[in-house]
Parts: structure tokens; sequence; C-alpha cells
């Protein structure tokens, strides 16, 4: 599996974006930005989302998992960090694993 670090130097030669443009667009620190890359530290949900933002990337696929690359749109923004780590699991998914959440998550808010 490729690491965090590996596949975010791929997105960034790939949209030929720099580690200044991905501080100045997502807020994150020059030495945070620097800590991930060199894969001495994780990135936290939240800027998994901003970093993943910028490089038009999905979640699962720089987080190393065999997902595709492309980033799906969404309609909404995630309001938080639980939203976006329950965004970034729902893509590692089959198609059938997340019509069965769906149908899970219908049942739950009926009974409401």
């Amino acid at each position: 599996m490729a690491s965090l670090a590996q596949r975010m130097k791929e997105a960034m030669d790939l949209r030929n974006i720099s580690q200044a443009e991905i501080v100045k667009r997502t807020g994150i620190g020059k030495s945070s930005i620097s800590t991930y890359l060199s894969g001495e530290y994780e990135p936290k949900q939240r800027n998994i989302y901003k970093i993943c933002e910028v490089l038009n990337v999905s979640e699962a696929w720089l987080m190393g998992y065999d997902a595709p690359m492309e980033r799906e749109k969404l309609t909404t923004i995630p309001n938080s960090e639980l939203e976006s780590e329950c965004i970034s699991l729902f893509q590692l998914l089959t198609k059938e694993q997340q019509s069965i959440i769906i149908s899970q998550i219908k049942g739950i808010l009926s009974n409401q």
C-alpha cells in the first residue's frame, strides 16, 4: 500500500501544485505540510480533507487505499471531522455495501 506521503507527492506532481500553494490554499502550516511529505507525521482527518480538496483527489486514495484517485463531487461540504471521516469510509465501500449502509440509515431515520 502506498504511503500518504508518496501519494501526496504524486498528486502534487500531477496537478503541478507546490508545497507553498498547498500551505496557502489550505491554511495548514508549512512545517506541518513538510512533516506530511516526509512521512514523519500523518495529518488529521480535517487536514486530509483540505489537502484532498486542493489536490482534487479522494481521501481514500490519498490515505493509500486501493481506491480511485478521482475525487467525487459532493453536494454539501462536511461540517465536522466526523462527517469527513464518514465520507472517507463510505468511499472505501463497494457499491453494494454503500446500498446496504444507505438502507440502514433510512431505517434508523424512519424510526425517529
